[in-house]
């Protein structure tokens, strides 16, 4: 039998001569439980919103995106291409061909990100479930049309159920300014808007979507592309996707980046990754303010039980013992309040994840706050509220069993 386990099992649930004891140790146990589950319950919260972010970047980001490791454009042509086009693992291959360019529509100007693309995304494109006005298509019979992003809908004031056209302008490569006609040196292209597209705030103000060949108008080019995006088919796992990839950089070599959607948006992901870490550390900092409610209870324990403690010394019980019995009393009270936390903290993280009871306000793109419970998430949560809850145990023990109890 563990002696010293044993001992602070009896005094954890024991009634102590003080009430106030009692009482002090009880909210110091619910606080690290409602600290335990507040920091499993936001971070499942997090990670819910974390995933819809990615989610809905995916409409516009590719799994893999194909540009040249030096310049910013280049010709898909060749064996390489095609075989990279016919790997088992590549379900759709769209050309695209990016660039910002000075819009004016209907006496309203701007500029936005334009993006060319071939016939194959105008059939498959994943915006094409995110329309909430018109519809997703780029032709009209032959005539070429364009769709945008609704915040810069909104801020060129433009309407799919206006016949008005958007004029596209961009400068041309292969004629100098000229300042007696500035209009002669750029190219221009008009098409009609025929419908506004919603993904993420900033996306939705920059992006239009036009075809491939109007794109290659405009910028004066032939066949060339600023990059080739790859979707993988629904339901692929990392090691798919690592494997495509390589695949892909083994059959092109070193003169093409082959990035996933990590690489595509460096900064945004990573800026991800530090949000949800400041969140777990200023949550930790809470749940060690309130774990000092321990350092008080066991404080005030140590003293009442003066009398038990010359006691044990007189049966032969060293002060490593005694420091080690307080000690586990102190840190029961933090791991019985872990334990309870992490039932909460997990059971309602499951419910809202299950029934979505908690509603999201006013209209956004789900209806209740997206919840994802992650078993890492879980293991930190445990390693930390347990370690701060054995550090701060230490601190009376080590004060008061060799000094007040003598």
């Amino acid at each position: 039998m563990n002696l010293p386990l044993f001992i602070a099992g009896r005094y954890l649930f024991a009634k102590k001569s003080h009430n106030v004891i009692n009482i002090i140790s009880a909210i110091s146990a619910i606080g690290m439980a409602i600290g335990t589950a507040a920091l499993i319950i936001i971070l499942s919260v997090y990670n819910g919103f974390d995933e819809l972010v990615k989610d809905t970047l995916s409409n516009v980001e590719p799994d893999i995106l194909i540009t040249p490791s030096k310049g910013k454009i280049f010709i898909p042509e060749g064996e390489k291409w095609e075989k990279v086009a016919s790997l088992p693992e590549v379900e759709a291959y769209f050309q695209v061909l990016e660039e910002n360019v000075f819009v004016d529509y209907d006496e309203h100007q701007g500029v936005a990100k334009a993006k060319g693309v071939d016939e194959a995304y105008e059939k498959n494109s994943p915006l094409i479930g995110h329309m909430t006005a018109g519809e997703f298509s780029l032709h009209k019979g032959q005539v070429p049309q364009m769709v945008a992003g609704a915040g810069l809908a909104y801020k060129m004031g433009m309407n799919p159920a206006f016949l008005s056209s958007a004029t596209i302008y961009f400068p041309a490569r292969d004629r100098n300014f000229s300042l007696a006609n500035p209009a002669a040196s750029i190219e221009s292209v008009s098409m009609r808007p025929s419908g506004i597209f919603t993904v993420n705030q900033q996306i939705d103000e920059e992006l239009m979507i036009l075809p491939l060949d109007q794109m290659r108008q405009l910028l004066g080019y032939d066949d060339e592309v600023s990059g080739i995006e790859i979707r993988l088919p629904e339901g692929s796992t990392q090691k798919d996707l690592r494997k495509t990839i390589n695949s892909i950089k083994g059959i092109l070599g070193p003169e093409f980046k082959v990035l996933d959607r990590f690489k595509q948006n460096t900064s945004l992901y990573k800026m991800m990754r530090y949000e949800k870490a400041a969140i777990f550390l200023i949550l930790i900092f809470i749940i060690i303010i309130i774990a000092f409610n321990i350092f008080g209870s066991l404080t005030m324990l140590i003293i009442e039980k003066k009398d038990d403690i010359e006691t044990f010394r007189s049966l032969g019980a060293t002060d490593k013992m005694l420091r080690g019995t307080f000690h586990l009393e102190g840190w029961l009270i933090s791991l019985l309040g872990l334990v309870a936390g992490l039932v909460v903290g997990i059971g309602f993280a499951l419910l809202q994840q299950r029934f979505g009871f908690i509603r999201m306000p006013g209209n956004f793109l789900v209806n209740a706050y997206p919840v994802i419970v992650k078993w890492s998430d879980i293991l930190f949560t445990i390693v930390g509220v347990a370690l701060i809850g054995y550090l701060i145990a230490l601190l009376p023990v080590r004060r008061n069993i060799t000094t007040e109890t003598r």
